[in-house]
């Protein structure tokens, strides 16, 4: 679609690049507001926040690596191509990666995990809807071709040059599907945790939502945009939706009887 921003002689700014930039700020901006508003240590929350968002690019990108294995192992060179170094990774390899640093971090720096993974969670589905827009720029995640009336068609030869999108062909706008989707689920997320609710529970809701929606969205994408298929049944990222939702339900279900302890604050 406009996969550059800015272009000056050889000098380009990508559409996507930016708009990670202020996805990342549009969630570092709420989710230290809500640690001021809570009576956290905003300064603590904002560096766990960046030490997040570079974990979550390496794995990310170690998903990546991982699920097309059999593609970089025939050519290890690949590993250091300008694809790989373009590449946002895959989304739920950077959130795992992320979930496992935060618990690390709130521990080391004796912050409550859940209570602090309560307030991170809106600004991430905030800042991942703008990413979202940045995939529609740039043309990655494309969905499938369709006839559909919301149907978008990729014109810009630099979009199938950066992320190989099909060109003159209808396709399911799926990028735009999950930015709206994760844009009501941010404000859905902002509005529980402003309302009293038990440690885990708005992170807990967020992992059962996200994951029930990137569910059903996956068969809509195409399968050169996506991960492989496990037993061409599920994709391996509709797998680890299903583990997330559950593990999710399961902070949903155990918060219940944290709630009469009352909300715990991020230190």
């Amino acid at each position: 679609m406009f996969p550059r921003l800015l272009e000056i002689g050889s000098f380009s700014l990508p559409t996507y690049g930016v708009l990670i930039a202020l996805g990342f700020l549009a969630a570092l901006s709420l989710s230290t507001r809500l640690a001021r508003r809570s009576g956290g240590d905003a300064e603590r929350v904002g560096s766990l926040a960046i030490v997040l968002l570079l974990s979550a690019i390496v794995g990310a990108k170690l998903f990546l690596i991982a699920d097309g294995w059999r593609y970089y192992a025939a050519d290890p060179g690949r590993l250091f191509s300008l694809q790989v170094l373009r590449s946002g990774g895959v989304f739920y390899g950077g959130l795992l990666t992320a979930l496992a640093v935060a618990y690390w971090y709130t521990k080391r720096h004796g912050m409550h995990w859940l209570a602090t993974a309560d307030l991170l969670v809106p600004g991430l589905a905030v800042g991942h809807a703008v990413g979202r827009m940045g995939c529609f720029a740039a043309g990655c995640c494309w969905g499938r071709e369709t006839s559909v009336a919301w149907a978008v068609t990729f014109t810009n030869p630099a979009a199938h040059e950066f992320t190989g999108v099909p060109l003159h062909v209808a396709l399911h706008p799926t990028q735009l599907y999950e930015a709206a989707g994760l844009a009501l689920l941010g404000a859905l997320l902002l509005w529980m945790y402003l309302r009293p609710h038990a440690p885990g529970s708005v992170v807990g809701s967020y992992l059962v939502l996200y994951s029930t929606f990137r569910v059903v969205v996956e068969p809509f994408r195409d399968e050169g945009a996506r991960p492989a298929l496990v037993a061409g049944v599920l994709s391996t990222t509709q797998l680890v939706a299903f583990g997330l939702a559950a593990l999710g339900l399961v902070l949903i279900l155990t918060g219940r009887g944290r709630m009469g302890r009352g909300r715990t604050r991020a230190r």
